[in-house]
């Protein structure tokens, strides 16, 4: 069987499991349309639907175009009872793999997946958006038997993880927490339970990642108390670990607390302690995160030399081969450019920092990335305004005031005001005056 004949027979059989007739099909489809607000006109007739289905699982099918492939996302995202699903094992989850098979793009079925559960988000949904209605079967088999702990079950909940980490950016940060509690005290919970002995370090792994994100969420809510007692918990659990794990938890511990806490100290000692744990060699890419956080603080203080050497040693680090590297990371050179423009702002020459800070934001262009980039770009208008061009700053933060808005973050907000602060000689100035209109009117502070 090739490909679309697959891909063919994957959306017949989900349809024929849900009891759905071609006819039933394009009613529902029709429906959706409707409940979602797409204009009707946008549909044809039921019949001229209920063919286009016929096609999609005929001998020589034809691949559903976006608007029909974001109605059966939401037929095919709600299970029988209602329930949103759209983890491993869901009926959601085959139509992607269908989709894919039929010739749809990786990039497409990501945006798709990405509507689906910002929709899930903004109704309030939570594990069951991304856990199959299967993996949260077994998740309560494990919690009341820990023997029935498997493999199944902890792939689901790095997948609950992995997902809630890749909408930063897209969604707003409360609804990111809200999908990322239940798979926390998941992982909490079944720590305290004999699971298989085998499972334990994989376990760990994921209660890492849910502990150190869920620290970072608490922090972009302004819940400051609750972060720490995350990352503590994560840094216990990752203590049982490879070492680079530890040192992916101090850099968050740490990149939060720069702007939580007064001073460099606290700081300085979680950075330290991450290029310590990083420096085993497990990892390339990590060593680099650590010496670019390094290089920073450096550069904060006013120190060069040290903040040059430190970046001098990312890039070697990044330069070394990372066949094998265990880490599932994307820091890249476009991320160390940023890290070099900030050192170059703080201790060396603008006009250098600038171009190196728009080369770097030029780079960074997922929604995951939207975040760094925009710190990045206002770091650059601070640049523009140490070049004596406050008009042009100005003009960026102009940019970086609406990307705020879209994707939140405390610290890019705190960078913003900074920058803005950086304005005050020029106060007078109408362009200051629509900056802070714009300031007002779209983050309202």
């Amino acid at each position: 069987m090739n490909d679309k004949a697959r891909g063919a027979a994957m959306l017949k059989a989900l349809r024929r499991r849900r009891g759905l007739s071609l006819g039933d099909t394009a009613r529902a489809l029709r429906d959706l349309a409707e409940q979602h607000r797409q204009p009707n006109m946008s549909l044809p007739s039921i019949a001229s639907v209920q063919r286009s289905v016929a096609r999609w699982e005929s001998t020589r099918p034809t691949r559903p175009d976006d608007r029909y492939q974001l109605l059966l996302g939401h037929l095919y995202a709600r299970t029988p009872t209602g329930d949103l699903a759209l983890g491993p094992g869901s009926d959601f989850a085959e139509l992607l793999d269908a989709l894919a098979h039929l010739g749809e793009g990786t990039q497409a079925l990501t945006e798709l997946r990405q509507l689906l559960l910002r929709s899930a988000a903004e109704h309030g949904a939570g594990m069951l958006a991304l856990l199959s209605p299967a993996l949260e079967t077994r998740l309560t088999a494990a919690l009341a038997n820990p023997t029935q702990a498997d493999e199944d079950l902890l792939a689901g909940l790095r997948a609950a993880v992995s997902d809630v980490n890749a909408h930063i950016g897209g969604l707003p940060f409360t609804r990111l927490q809200l999908l990322l509690a239940p798979t926390v005290d998941a992982c909490r919970r079944l720590l305290t339970l004999d699971v298989p002995e085998a499972l334990l370090p994989d376990l760990r792994d994921i209660a890492v990642s849910a502990h150190t994100l869920a620290g970072r969420l608490a922090f972009e809510v302004r819940d400051d108390t609750a972060a720490r007692a995350h990352y503590t918990r994560a840094t216990q659990q990752a203590a049982h670990l490879p070492r680079w794990r530890r040192a992916t938890v101090h850099m968050s511990h740490a990149l939060t607390t720069l702007y939580s806490t007064p001073g460099l100290e606290t700081t300085q000692r979680l950075v330290d302690a991450a290029v310590q744990d990083a420096s085993s060699g497990e990892s390339p890419k990590i060593r680099a995160r650590t010496h670019a956080l390094q290089a920073e603080l450096a550069a904060r203080a006013g120190r060069q030399r040290p903040a040059r050497g430190a970046l001098q040693l990312a890039q070697h680090d990044l330069d070394t081969r990372d066949d094998g590297d265990p880490a599932r990371t994307s820091f890249t050179y476009s991320h160390l450019r940023g890290f070099e423009g900030l050192c170059e702002l703080y201790t060396g020459n603008a006009a250098t920092a600038h171009d190196q800070l728009a080369q770097a934001a030029s780079n960074l262009s997922t929604t995951r990335e939207q975040v760094q980039r925009t710190i990045i770009s206002t770091d650059q208008a601070l640049a523009r305004v140490t070049m004596d061009e406050p008009r042009a700053a100005a003009e960026l933060l102009h940019d970086c005031v609406t990307t705020a808005a879209t994707s939140g973050g405390r610290v890019p907000i705190l960078r913003l005001h900074h920058a803005r602060r950086r304005l005050r000689p020029w106060r007078g100035e109408d362009f200051v005056a629509d900056l802070d209109d714009h300031i007002i009117e779209t983050l309202g502070r």
